[in-house]
């Protein structure tokens, strides 16, 4: 019965003491004062709010490299990560206790002393002196003003000065203890309380100031964090004043010898200590991957573009990045910083970065379609650039992927690939022959030009000794003969091509590109012949789709994605289906052993445009070369059954620029110099050779050409 009355009692002084206005006593309705205990307070766990029930997971998402352990950055809005109880050395734990809320583990959520304390203070003073909040009401007012599930307007009350939202967190402070142990709530308020200095939990403040994990703080370490709890924005020692952190690291010392919890002697040794911070900062977005491998940078940007195009990470582009910022996810990236660091190494050696001319080259892996280099001769940023050269030495622009500004460049007789594929898909053998002419004049339009022949196109070889003649699939892709795929071309149909160019992942970035293939792609005979962008990444990993035996991945830039509770999420498996007949892929890998200086199942390759590449590899290799008009561009694909890399050599300022047919050599002895480091101690692996009925027109080898 006494206990009763008690409790109506510290029922109003609550209401009034931890408002600090002593006049809201009054104002309270008598059935508050008269018929309320102190447990009528509480609200229903199943009324709480779900910050409260189930914590939004505001923390930073980590990007590592694919070894899971190399960090290329972080992305964060606030820098935050949650650490286990566990994890949490008992020092520091002891301190925050100490110096928030010392009767922590004796009172239900509202420590009655402490309103009755605040309730005398504050009236006798005529102000707010002391507020009475207990470490888990400290925990209610943190999670609702930080949760981003609430308005702007929601999040505001959780800190306002007001009777009603003191009585708001008892209630919920009250239920929070009913249903969660000392422990839990513990853990869950150093997990999101704010430190200063942008650092938002215990995990995040150890490192910010100390550059160590929690589990490792000392006496002196854990002290000072506990102490800036109260005024994170001043005390903050490295922005604010440091002396005032000490003075707090001495309070909290102090509360720490009273309570018993660390002997005197111990906590003279830590205050005598001098202030010994070790900062450092959490990554942050693109921009600040490590110094030393500023290339990372264009990976990265393709990362966030990736994940911004994820339908699973929300309905629009600024979900995806909020909840990139905020889902505190671990994602292992495809990047191998190994195979980044060779192939940047063979960029760098073909153009410095301060030359106009690029050479954007990407390394893909067959069956998966996971990116494990993207290189280009460029660092990674906007500053610095000399007058009249916006994107040299320094960009941000994706040369390697593309998009934004980025279109892509023209690959040339790359693309011949999916002419052969149309024509093999549409039941014509590899040893389809053809006489192949000089020149050719075809049924499609062209408008003007020197392929234009009144009003038709009409190409041309590039070399009259070397090219023209009688040809098949072998020789033609071999020696890329451009008239024998024109013929080709006008065999199958120039929209079959589009087709199977768009099935294998080209993306027609170029608004005149998309025009034509979408609306003129019968009539675009030129296509074969590379005139569309594109781009190293679509490239590659069109090549890497015959590598597979015909399963086509999409490129990504992730091993794995787990969420904060340690759970695999599912856009970060790879996305593939088979797009071609495994024997049609085999056999266009076949021709595509001859431009390299390989030889076919069938021993029918006669000549190629990179004949240096397979015998300097010592493995089989398969690929093409490709020139585009005047050698503004020059290309370079090889693919084994494990990798597969595109390099394509272009300004990307001024594409009237020509790069000349010489750098083609030195792209042919650089991607060779890729595919060799990256696969040195990998089996030696072959080629699986496609039927005879894929490869002849009568079932059976025959001599000759």
């Amino acid at each position: 019965m006494i206990r009763a009355h008690l409790d109506k009692i510290f029922t109003v002084l609550i209401a009034g003491s931890l408002a600090g206005l002593v006049l809201a006593v009054a104002a309270l309705p008598a059935a508050l004062v008269l018929g309320l205990g102190f447990g009528a307070l509480a609200t229903p766990w199943s009324e709480l709010p779900d910050s409260l029930r189930t914590p939004p997971t505001v923390q930073r998402s980590n990007l590592y490299a694919n070894d899971g352990n190399t960090l290329i950055t972080s992305f964060y809005v606030e820098d935050r990560v949650d650490v286990p109880l566990a994890g949490v050395a008992p020092v520091m734990r002891q301190a925050i206790v100490a110096a928030e809320d010392v009767r922590f583990y004796q009172h239900r959520g509202v420590d009655l002393r402490g309103v009755v304390r605040a309730f005398t203070v504050n009236r006798r003073d005529g102000a707010t002196r002391q507020g009475a909040s207990t470490l888990t009401m400290q925990y209610v007012r943190n999670a609702l003003a930080g949760d981003p599930r609430l308005t702007a307007q929601q999040r505001a009350r959780a800190t306002e000065i007001s009777t009603g939202r003191k009585l708001r967190e008892m209630r919920y402070a009250l239920a929070l203890e009913r249903t969660l142990d000392k422990d839990q709530i513990l853990s869950r308020y150093l997990n999101i309380a704010y430190f200063g200095a942008g650092a938002y939990g215990i995990a995040a403040a150890s490192k910010r100031y100390f550059s160590r994990s929690p589990a490792q703080l000392t006496l002196a370490e854990a002290a000072l964090l506990a102490g800036l709890v109260r005024s994170p924005a001043t005390d903050d020692p490295i922005n604010g004043d440091a002396d005032a952190a000490l003075a707090r690291r001495s309070y909290v010392l102090d509360r720490l010898v009273e309570t018993g919890q660390v002997p005197a002697a111990e906590a003279a040794k830590a205050r005598a200590e001098q202030l010994r911070l070790d900062p450092s900062e959490t990554p942050n977005d693109c921009a600040a991957v490590p110094a030393a491998h500023n290339d990372w940078g264009f990976f990265c940007d393709w990362f966030t573009r990736w994940w911004g195009a994820q339908p699973a990470f929300g309905a629009s582009v600024d979900e995806r990045q909020g909840l990139l910022r905020r889902g505190g996810f671990r994602i292992v990236s495809s990047l191998d910083p190994a195979v980044q660091a060779t192939t940047r190494g063979q960029v760098l050696g073909i153009y410095p970065t301060d030359d106009p001319l690029a050479v954007p080259t990407a390394v893909v892996q067959p069956g998966t379609g996971r990116v494990l280099a993207m290189a280009v001769n460029r660092d990674y940023g906007v500053a610095g650039n000399p007058p009249g050269q916006e994107n040299y030495p320094n960009t941000v622009n994706q040369l390697v992927a593309g998009g934004g500004t980025i279109a892509g460049y023209q690959a040339g007789s790359t693309f011949k690939l999916f002419t052969l594929l149309a024509a093999l898909e549409a039941g014509l053998p590899l040893d389809t022959r053809y006489d192949a002419p000089h020149r050719l004049l075809t049924r499609f339009p062209a408008a003007g030009g020197p392929a234009s022949c009144a009003g038709r196109w009409c190409p041309t070889n590039a070399d009259l000794v070397g090219m023209d003649g009688p040809r098949t699939m072998w020789s033609a892709f071999g020696r890329s003969v451009n008239t024998y795929f024109a013929w080709l071309t006008e065999q199958v149909g120039a929209d079959r091509v589009v087709e199977m160019a768009e099935r294998l992942g080209i993306r027609f970035r170029a608004e005149d590109d998309a025009k034509l293939a979408r609306y003129s792609a019968r009539d675009w005979g030129a296509f074969t012949l590379g005139v569309s962008a594109t781009t190293p990444l679509d490239l590659a990993n069109a090549y890497a789709t015959l590598a597979a035996e015909g399963t086509w991945c999409a490129p990504s830039p992730v091993r794995s994605i787990t969420d904060p509770s340690g759970r695999p999420v599912a856009a970060g498996r790879p996305d593939c289906r088979q797009v071609l007949d495994t024997d049609v892929a085999r056999a266009a890998t076949d021709a595509a052993r001859c431009p390299v200086g390989g030889q076919s199942m069938y021993g029918r390759c006669d000549g190629g445009t990179a004949p240096q590449l397979a015998p300097r590899l010592g493995r089989p290799v398969a690929g093409k070369t490709g020139s585009s008009e005047r050698n503004e561009t020059e290309s370079v694909v090889a693919f084994t059954p494990q990798l597969a890399v595109a390099s394509i050599a272009a300004n990307p300022d001024d594409p009237r620029q020509a790069v000349g047919k010489a750098v083609q050599k030195e792209m042919i002895d650089a991607v060779g110099r890729v595919l060799a480091t990256t696969l040195r101690g990998e089996p030696a692996r072959d080629f699986v050779p496609p039927s005879e009925s894929t490869a002849f027109r009568q079932a059976g080898p025959r001599d000759g050409n």
